[in-house]
This record gives C-alpha cells, sequence and structure tokens, in this order.
C-alpha cells in the first residue's frame, strides 16, 4: 500500500503537518510531534483503525485517497520479485577466499 497523506491533503489545501495536527487535535486526535511527522513524511509501520477515521473525516475523504493499492508488488506463488532476486544472488555467489601461507612467502602461480 502506498501511504498519501501529503497529496491528500494538499488537495484539501493543507500544506503543513503543522496544520494538520491542529485540526486532528480540534477532533479528539492529538498526535505527538515525532508520529505526525512519521505520516507526512513517510509510510507509517501501524495506523489504529479510528485515527484513520478521524484523518478521514478531517481531510473530508476517503480510505482510497489516503491508501492506493499496489498489487504488483505482490509475488505470487512460484514467482521471485526484484527485492529478492538481488537477495538471493547475493547469497548464491559468496565472495572468493584466497589462501595465504604462515610464513608470509607467496603461493606460486597458478
Amino acid at each position: 500500500m502506498k501511504w498519501n497523506l501529503r497529496l491528500t491533503a494538499a488537495n484539501k489545501g493543507i500544506w503543513k503537518a503543522s496544520e494538520l495536527q491542529r485540526s486532528l487535535a480540534e477532533h479528539g486526535l492529538v498526535i505527538s510531534a515525532g508520529k505526525m511527522s512519521g505520516l507526512w513524511s513517510g509510510q507509517p509501520v501501524s495506523l489504529k483503525l479510528e485515527d484513520l477515521d478521524v484523518i478521514c473525516v478531517v481531510l473530508g475523504c476517503k480510505i482510497g485517497d489516503l491508501l492506493i493499492p499496489e498489487p504488483e508488488k505482490v509475488s505470487r506463488p512460484g514467482q521471485v520479485n526484484e527485492t529478492e532476486r538481488i537477495a538471493v544472488g547475493a547469497v548464491a555467489s559468496p565472495p572468493t577466499v584466497v589462501p595465504k601461507r604462515r610464513d608470509g612467502r607467496s603461493l606460486p602461480p597458478e
């Protein structure tokens, strides 16, 4: 899911996180500056459904305006997405270990 709070707020004429924070507080949802910063600028890890209700009321929007599905990021059974492909590639080829002699002399050429 893509979190679309800033664009939704901008469409309603709210350009600053502090403006939205005040409006949310007027509707009974008091949010700390840190949490508000995370909601405004990032992708929230978790969000209470009741908080989401208040955000929708304040912005006069629907849930679909705030949360945009991204089905292309979901891998199907037997399919590897790009992130997993990169991770698997990194694990599949470990770095080459070159043995060294303990007496300090170099090994003969191959």
